[in-house]
């Protein structure tokens, strides 16, 4: 599977061209399997007062132009999120997409971030742990700060997951975390773990890059830096198979200590 994660940088109060910006990457990563973005980059995750105007339906400029863009390359496409209105409410959603440009999965972030941010107090929480099957595995998806919940991960691994998909915006005052989750997932749970995150600043906070491809065993295969790039990969989704036989850890828990199971 050749793999291309987009590190996008975030266009301040220009949705429309951040939306241009973001479809021109997507397109460039022809002969792709899979593309992915970070986490609210058309408005940037840290611009909070325009979360309300720019919120969307999933039938809006947004996942509309991504999935036109998954169609004309041919590729899955991980849109990352978005602020997405239905009724009242709103959530930080991502949605995958097939290389037909239909939907496929869509997940509602379930840790909302309050840590410096007013992400708590503007968006409702998802309540779906969300794994979908594809031609090209089962993928399991998550946002940013979801990467701090080990019980999110291990349950999407129980729902079949083989890959983990992360949009993100992660700061960089936090990049030594950063750097550690992504291993650890993708290691304690013997899955790929695919990243993306933001590059740049948004309203003066730096964003921490280093988005990531880290394999079954926890070996980063592919890292990004902190500049705008798009970090390219090919992997073999029958490694994840191969390391849960190699060395049965998941098979060799004690389910009683699992709270999920109870």
């Amino acid at each position: 599977m050749k793999i291309a994660s987009i590190q996008l940088g975030v266009l301040e109060n220009d949705k429309g061209a951040a939306i241009e910006k973001a479809s021109a990457a997507v397109m460039s990563c022809k002969g792709a399997d899979l593309v992915i973005l970070p986490e609210i980059w058309n408005v940037g995750f840290m611009s909070f007062d325009a979360y309300f105007q720019e919120a969307e339906s999933p039938d809006g400029p947004t996942l509309s132009a991504m999935r036109e863009a998954a169609n004309k390359i041919n590729a899955h496409v991980h849109a990352g999120s978005f602020v997405e209105k239905d009724g009242g409410r709103y959530f930080n959603s991502s949605y995958l997409i097939s290389p037909g440009g239909e939907v496929l999965a869509n997940y509602r972030k379930i840790h909302l971030f309050g840590y410096q941010s007013e992400e708590t107090e503007i968006l409702t929480r998802g309540e779906s742990v969300t794994v979908v099957e594809t031609a090209l595995g089962r993928f399991g998806l998550a946002t940013c700060f979801d990467l701090r919940f080990p019980e999110l991960f291990r349950r999407m691994v129980e729902k079949g997951a083989e890959l983990f998909l992360i949009c993100s915006a992660w700061p960089h005052a936090r990049l030594d975390p950063w750097l550690l989750f992504n291993r650890v997932r993708a290691l304690e749970n013997q899955s790929y773990l695919i990243s993306a995150n933001s590059a740049g600043s948004n309203r003066g906070v730096p964003f921490a890059g280093h988005s990531m491809i880290v394999d079954p065993w926890g070996g980063v295969i592919a890292e990004a830096g902190e500049e705008e790039t798009i970090l390219r990969a090919e992997i073999d989704v029958a490694r994840v198979n191969d390391a849960r036989q190699e060395f049965p850890a998941l098979a060799s828990r004690v389910r009683w200590l699992d709270s999920s199971a109870e």
